[in-house]
C-alpha cells in the first residue's frame, strides 16, 4: 500500500486543482454556483477519504513518518474540509459560494502534497 500513496495523493492533487479551477472561473464570471460543482466537491471528498485510508493502510505496514501527529492531523484535515466547507455554503447559490468550493480544493490539494512529502 506504501507504493500506492504518491500516485494516489497526485491523482487527489490533479483533481483539487480541477475543481479550484471550476470554482474560481464560477466566481470571475460571476454565475451562480451550479449544481455540478457541488457533484466535483463530493467526489473530490470521496477521492481523500481513499488517499486517507491508502496513508493509513501504509501505517499499518510500519512505515512511520518523523511526526505522527502532524501526519494524523493532515489525514484529519483531508476528510474534514471538504464537509466543512459545503455546509458552509449548503444554502448559498451565489457566485462567491463557488470561491469557497475553490479555495476548499486547494486546501485539500495542499494537504494531499504535505501527505506525501511526510510520510
Amino acid at each position: 500500500m506504501a507504493r500506492m500513496l504518491t500516485p494516489v495523493a497526485w491523482i487527489v492533487v490533479g483533481y483539487a486543482a480541477f475543481v479550484a479551477a471550476a470554482g474560481g472561473i464560477g466566481v470571475l464570471l460571476k454565475a451562480p454556483r451550479p449544481r455540478w460543482l457541488d457533484q466535483f466537491a463530493w467526489m473530490l471528498e470521496a477521492l481523500a477519504v481513499v488517499l486517507a485510508l491508502v496513508a493509513l493502510a501504509s501505517l499499518g505496514e510500519g512505515e512511520r513518518p518523523e511526526s505522527m501527529a502532524t501526519y494524523l492531523g493532515y489525514l484529519a484535515a483531508l476528510v474534514a474540509v471538504i464537509p466543512i466547507g459545503m455546509s458552509a455554503v449548503k444554502e448559498d447559490r451565489g457566485h462567491w459560494a463557488s470561491g469557497v468550493i475553490a479555495v476548499t480544493a486547494l486546501v485539500i490539494g495542499v494537504v494531499a502534497v504535505r501527505v506525501m512529502m511526510t510520510r
